[in-house]
């Protein structure tokens, strides 16, 4: 798996916008784990819910590019 140089939102592991996919990649984790430790941060939360995170990740995350990988 190519490791991303920079964070982008993810080409190939993506479920909806690719924002945990491409934190996955940053990261050289799986995709699959970096999923479920949202989802299980996001359901401990009280404070700021998990969906308002993702949307505002979505915004901010450009999308992946040829240049994006190592």
């Amino acid at each position: 798996m190519a490791k991303l140089a920079k964070l982008h939102r993810s080409r190939n592991n993506r479920m909806i916008a690719g924002v945990m996919g491409g934190i996955a990649e940053y990261v050289g984790w799986s995709p699959t784990w970096v999923r479920l430790l949202f989802v299980i941060v996001s359901t401990m939360s009280a404070a700021v819910p998990g969906i308002l995170i993702y949307i505002i990740l979505w915004i901010i995350m450009p999308k992946v590019n040829n240049q994006s990988y190592q």
